[in-house]
């Protein structure tokens, strides 16, 4: 059987080697950070298929460093912390992590989660192995790639910037309503503010801006989005 790998970003050097050991009586592939400066080398030499990111580290903190992950990969990242706020459990959702799980915890709890997010992402809830596209006029969205193609422009996506257009373009010119994008895009609403879609939905509309992308995600007033593509991209 295959050993799925998992990479451990956690300072606290007592409980990254107690749960690494928790893991490898599973029979999984550990690894845990040794530079917390390079953080994304290290994880990308590693390739894991799943990893586990505290927020308060040296130099940079997990938000930052999901962020950077995330330009590279779509393995899932669940956040390991102290801090048990829903603000921060809402900035680790927004900033690209996957799920949260609070210190103290059961490691019951923890294997539970991986072995849920490994069996959505490569086991039998997996998608199709063959690379998902969705094709909207001159645009290419690539989905595993998370970059949109635009004749010769590839645009670089975060992953809720990915999923967000996904939804969006599967649908049009259908307008895809807040609550079908909130369902997808977090698991448990319930942490989700009220705003954070807004700020999700600015930062791809500035993007789609950067990358001189001319279609648009159009707001309908007491209804949600619509992706309307321009008469130059059809």
């Amino acid at each position: 059987m295959k050993k799925h790998r998992i990479f451990i970003v956690e300072d606290d050097k007592k409980i990254a080697q107690l749960i690494a050991d928790t893991l490898r009586k599973y029979q999984y592939d550990v690894e845990i950070i040794e530079d917390f400066d390079r953080v994304t080398e290290e994880c990308l030499a590693f390739d894991p298929h799943l990893i586990l990111l505290d927020i308060n580290l040296p130099s940079y903190d997990g938000y930052y460093w999901c962020r950077q992950l995330r330009t590279h990969t779509t393995c899932p990242i669940l956040f390991i912390s102290a801090r048990s706020g829903d603000m921060d459990q809402v900035f680790a959702l927004e900033n690209g992590g996957d799920d949260f799980i609070t210190k103290p915890f059961h490691y019951e709890i923890v294997l539970a989660k991986i072995r849920s997010h490994l069996r959505r992402s490569f086991g039998e809830y997996a998608p199709s192995q063959s690379e998902r596209t969705v094709k909207s006029g001159l645009l290419t969205l690539y989905i595993e790639r998370m970059e949109l193609h635009v004749r010769e422009v590839i645009v670089p996506l975060q992953k809720k910037e990915c999923v967000i257009l996904e939804l969006l373009m599967n649908a049009s010119p259908k307008i895809v309503s807040r609550e079908s994008l909130l369902e997808e895009l977090w698991d448990d609403q319930s942490f989700v503010d009220e705003n954070t879609l807004n700020v999700n939905m600015t930062r791809v509309r500035k993007k789609l801006t950067d990358y001189h992308v001319l279609s648009l995600i159009e707001t309908v007033r007491g209804a949600g989005y619509r992706f309307v593509l321009a008469p130059e991209e059809l």
